[in-house]
């Protein structure tokens, strides 16, 4: 027991670390990009929001697919191939001479980038159901780990050295996670696991079946609505910042401040899901948590719609991390209870394609919402935080008439 133990503790190590490294490299460029493209390319605030929408109606059509080839080809190669493609995508970005080069290499990304859903669904392979949640969280840990990293690293170069630094950075970044992968990384899935989910009949997701399963369908509900409002958030808040937070400021003091405020996101989730999350797994269950997530998440957006000053900014930053720890991780929970074992990589990535529709939708009309007003965007994003509550209320109302208690499997009936 100790020895597979030890085992286990160590791809989960070799995950995290993984994740960790990824996220320093993505995180680099994300609030960079759209100043990039405006400073560079002279794109206007309505195209730059599209290239961010160009990333995640490429991911939302790759989603589902990725995460069904993980689990009948394994884990590994699926992961690799996915991290090669974010390498490419970024060292485009970087050398890229033209707007066409640019919409196609975030394309390329997002068609590549299920790196972290099939991490995701490693995990929930290695770790035992009653510790999914927690483990997930140190997932989501190691995510905020880099973006503590990134986004400071990726402001101090951009400022320093340029824009298209940062994004030569990211990709060495993914090529460390590439050589980490292939040289540390055991296939979680057996040769008998990949043939019994390729032939299973419990190893398909039928839509008849998926809007029966009335748990997992309200979970998927959530994860649009709060992936909208995030949507909105990312897409307009280097715009933001640089319109409201640092009025008058150069290119590199917006770039360095935004990158600072985004650090304190890393900062916030990390602490949140190191020593908020277990806490609050001892004493409330996975519907509740993600209920007290969302409501932070509001908060942390009517702050930034009234904010005037860097201050403010970095205060509701502080706020959205605490809802994103105390969301995300019991949320994936929840949907991998939802469904039969072979269809945990599937049902993640189709929860990355429906979050990525939400965040299609909603960085495609971010950039007329903020053309009509810079805090708009901020505002709408809370209001659908609070919609948030509807569908998340009805799965906590469902797990106590069944008498669930964390860590038991969600069953896929209707109520």
């Amino acid at each position: 027991m100790n020895l597979r133990r030890e085992i286990v503790d160590r791809r989960l190590l070799t995950i995290l670390l993984i994740v960790f490294v990824q996220m320093v490299g993505t995180s680099m460029v994300h609030p960079i990009l759209p100043l990039y493209a405006q400073s560079v390319f002279a794109m206007d605030a309505q195209v730059i929001t599209l290239l961010i929408t160009a990333f995640f109606a490429a991911q939302f059509l790759a989603g589902p697919f990725i995460g069904r080839l993980s689990d009948q080809r394994g884990r590994l190669p699926v992961l690799l191939i996915s991290q090669a493609g974010t390498v490419v995508a970024f060292l485009m970005i970087g050398f890229s001479q033209s707007v066409a080069v640019l919409f196609l290499a975030r394309v390329l990304d997002g068609v590549t980038g299920g790196n972290i859903v099939v991490a995701q669904a490693y995990v929930t392979d290695i770790m035992p159901e009653r510790r999914r949640t927690e483990a997930l969280g140190y997932t989501m840990a190691a995510f905020g780990l880099g973006f503590i990293v990134g986004p400071a690293v990726g402001g101090i170069l951009a400022s320093r050295f340029g824009p298209q630094l940062p994004f030569l950075a990211a990709a060495g970044a993914a090529l460390i996670t590439v050589v980490l992968t292939w040289l540390t990384l055991e296939e979680s899935l057996s040769a008998d696991d990949r043939a019994r989910n390729r032939s299973s009949e419990l190893a398909r997701l039928r839509p008849r079946e998926l809007l029966g399963n009335v748990p997992l369908v309200a979970a998927l509900i959530v994860s649009f609505l709060s992936r909208f409002g995030m949507g909105l958030l990312i897409a307009t808040f280097a715009l933001f910042a640089e319109d409201v937070l640092f009025t008058g400021a150069d290119f590199a003091t917006v770039s360095l401040g935004v990158g600072l405020m985004l650090m304190v996101v890393g900062v916030g989730q990390f602490f949140t899901q190191i020593f908020v999350l277990p806490a609050a797994l001892k004493r409330c269950s996975d519907p509740l948590i993600v209920l007290f997530g969302a409501v932070a998440r509001a908060v942390s957006l009517i702050v930034l719609a009234i904010a005037t000053e860097p201050i403010m900014g970095t205060l509701s930053m502080a706020i959205f991390a605490l809802g994103s720890g105390l969301l995300l991780p019991p949320l994936q929970s929840l949907l991998t209870k939802t469904v039969a074992p072979e269809l945990r990589g599937a049902v993640l990535g189709l929860n990355q394609s429906v979050m990525n529709l939400g965040v299609i939708t909603s960085t495609a009309v971010a950039g007329t919402v903020f053309a009509l007003h810079p805090a708009l965007p901020n505002w709408l994003g809370a209001m659908l935080y609070c919609l948030v509550l509807l569908p998340a209320l009805f799965i906590w109302a469902w797990a106590r008439r069944n008498s669930l208690r964390q860590g038991d499997g969600l069953m896929a009936t209707t109520p």
